[in-house]
């Protein structure tokens, strides 16, 4: 029994030594070691690790008044005994309230799932034996640090690439913004840093309700700066629509921005006097929010094409924009009392802009947003102003392009008549002008539907719009009959060239010659006055054979692409899918190509050119007058 009391009191008395030698370490006995730059050890991966402290830097951090065991409550002898390893230092033995909210915010959940780019309390705050206050200008987490500290990670933008953050380049976009110009230029300590928006400990992404940045928090947070802007905005009927919980309620971010946020006096401002239609037809432009909040439909449009809208997209940034009379952050119906645009309120908003007419105004119905031509809700007086000259547009123009079709079509049944009776240079036979008519058709049948599918909005695609959910088959019908025509033509038309005799003179007298090159420069050193006399006269001049051998390369694409667009899973089956891309593509240029050469090249050639006109008849009766050949005239060239 006595034995057994004696070394109980020898237990004790070890504890007690140990705890003393415990409570007495001091901080300088941990810089009699940590004082020293060579101190170093490795963790578990074997990469070295200082473990220098520096001992001035130390105590002038905030943590300069504790002892080092106050964190590091580990340690119970100096020096350490053999093999030790100091335990990872927690933040949350004194911070419990911060690093409990700190763990449920982004940055905590992600360092809790392993990712280690996840920011820490070290991260922000720096190295733990050196934190300084807050409000020290050399701590990472003073105001106007803040951002660069967020730039560590956030402004490493290939780092950031693997997380897929919606924004890419958050710190460039703030750094121009008003707020980072305001800070970092003009050192105004009270603008908007990253923590205020995003908060600090409890970052959330903007998905997460608790989130200050979440869309229904957004004007709270916003409001912290801008009270009194907040406040009017909760009354507006977006405000309204917000608390209500309409997400498709625009919030501060929609109209102003996010990180870009710039002065509204800057051209590149998105609620600048120019950029605002555009803002506000995020919205009032949508189908989607239109039809499912039953908005009043084509304000956007009907703005722009108003004296006001006009006005702006000529460049008179004073004009009157949707904020000049709707309102900015208090923008309320007009049936509310408040609003700018109650009929009541008229004649003051429209007195804005114009002084000693905005009563007249007000007292007079008229709608800014109403369509253009005659509709409903307009004055009568308007609407029948309106109608008389559209009838009378039609009816002058027709008549005038009746009246010139006549006159055109009188003098060229004279000219081919003329041809007639002197007699002319043969160009086509009997059954190359039924080839030339039958490309005509198709061509123009090809184009026009061609390019009706590509604009189905275009005004010249009006008989496919008023066919409604039939247009798009019949044009397609169209289009192809008129493409497999096309194909059929062509190949009639190769196969006559190659395997009949008058086919193959036509091919030899159709391909290129030396003299073709001679002659194009030769016309073009005449109309610029370098020359006396043009080129001698040829039955197939340059420009005819350059405009054959167009039509059948353009032919040969067309076709082969019209192919591959046709049958889509039979080229997507054999061929990698760029190759269906490239042939959309090139079927698409190949049409316009076509289309602008007739009408630039082919047109002026047999029409507009003024020895043709009023046009080359070789087309309808195959002849053309026959000019006077000259002596120098090749033989050859006269014979075909």
């Amino acid at each position: 029994m006595r034995t057994a009391g004696l070394t109980a009191l020898w237990c004790v008395a070890l504890l007690s030594a140990a705890a003393v030698r415990a409570a007495t370490i001091e901080n300088a006995d941990c810089f009699a070691c940590h004082s020293d730059e060579q101190l170093v050890t490795s963790d578990s991966a074997g990469k070295t690790v200082s473990l220098y402290v520096d001992e001035a830097q130390f105590v002038a951090s905030i943590h300069g008044k504790h002892l080092c065991m106050s964190c590091h409550s580990d340690v119970t002898e100096v020096p350490h005994p053999d093999g030790f390893t100091a335990k990872p230092v927690s933040c949350a033995q004194c911070h419990r309230v911060e690093t409990e909210i700190y763990r449920t915010s982004d940055h905590g959940q992600a360092i809790h799932q392993g990712v280690p780019e996840a920011a820490s309390c070290k991260d922000c705050h720096g190295n733990n034996h050196y934190l300084l206050n807050y409000r020290d200008p050399k701590s990472p987490v003073f105001r106007g640090n803040i951002p660069q500290t967020c730039a560590r990670c956030h402004g490493n933008t290939a780092e950031m690439e693997k997380f897929d953050l919606r924004q890419r380049s958050p710190i460039v976009s703030y750094e121009k913004s008003v707020h980072g110009l305001a800070l970092l230029e003009k050192k105004e300590m009270n603008a908007a840093v990253c923590t205020d928006c995003h908060g600090s400990h409890d970052l959330h992404k903007s998905t997460n309700p608790f989130s200050k940045l979440n869309w229904q928090d957004v004007p709270n947070t916003c409001g912290k700066c801008h009270e009194n802007v907040e406040r009017t905005y909760i009354r507006s009927v977006h405000g309204s629509a917000v608390k209500r919980g309409v997400r498709d309620a625009p919030v501060c971010t929609d109209c102003h921005g996010e990180h870009s946020i710039t002065a509204i006096k800057l051209a590149t401002s998105r609620v600048a006097p120019a950029n605002i239609p555009d803002t506000c037809g995020q919205c009032h432009a949508a189908q989607r929010i239109i039809t499912q909040y039953r908005l009043p439909p084509n304000v956007f449009t009907t703005y722009v094409q108003s004296f006001h809208g006009l006005a702006m997209q000529g460049g008179k940034v004073t004009a009157a924009s949707c904020a000049s009379c709707h309102g900015v952050h208090d923008i309320l119906p007009s049936s509310d009392l408040r609003s700018t645009i109650n009929p009541q309120n008229l004649p003051q908003t429209c007195g804005k802009c114009h002084p000693g007419i905005g009563t007249r105004l007000g007292k007079e119905f008229f709608r800014i947003h109403a369509p253009p031509g005659a509709a409903e809700g307009k004055p009568w007086l308007v609407n029948l102003v309106t109608r008389i000259y559209i009838v009378l547009i039609v009816v002058t123009i027709g008549g005038m392009a009746a009246f010139n079709f006549l006159d055109y079509l009188h003098k060229a049944r004279r000219h081919i008549a003329h041809v007639k009776q002197v007699g002319g240079e043969l160009r086509l036979t009997r059954w190359l002008r039924a080839q030339h008519l039958l490309l005509m058709a198709t061509f123009i049948l090809l184009a026009y539907t061609g390019f009706a599918h590509k604009f189905p909005d275009a005004m010249g695609s009006w008989p496919f719009q008023v066919l409604s959910d039939h247009g798009s088959a019949v044009r397609s019908l169209i289009h192809r009959i008129a493409g497999w025509t096309f194909i059929g033509l062509f190949l009639v038309h190769g196969v006559s060239l190659v395997l009949t005799r008058k086919g193959r003179e036509y091919l030899r007298a159709l391909w290129f010659a030396w003299h073709d090159l001679g002659d194009a420069l030769g016309t073009l050193a005449f109309n610029i006055g370098l020359r006396q006399t043009p080129p001698s006269h040829r039955r197939w001049n340059y420009a005819e054979k350059a405009e054959y051998w167009a039509l059948m390369w353009g032919s040969v694409m067309m076709i082969v692409t019209g192919l591959m667009l046709l049958f889509t899973e039979a080229v997507l089956r054999t061929m990698p899918k760029v190759w269906l891309d490239v042939a959309q593509v090139i079927h698409y240029y190949e049409a316009v190509l076509a289309t602008l050469a007739i009408v630039v090249w082919h047109f002026y050639w047999v029409i507009f050119d003024p020895h043709e006109y009023p046009m080359n008849p070789a087309w309808w009766i195959g002849k053309k007058p026959a000019p006077a050949l000259p002596a120098s005239e090749d033989k050859a060239d006269a014979k075909h």
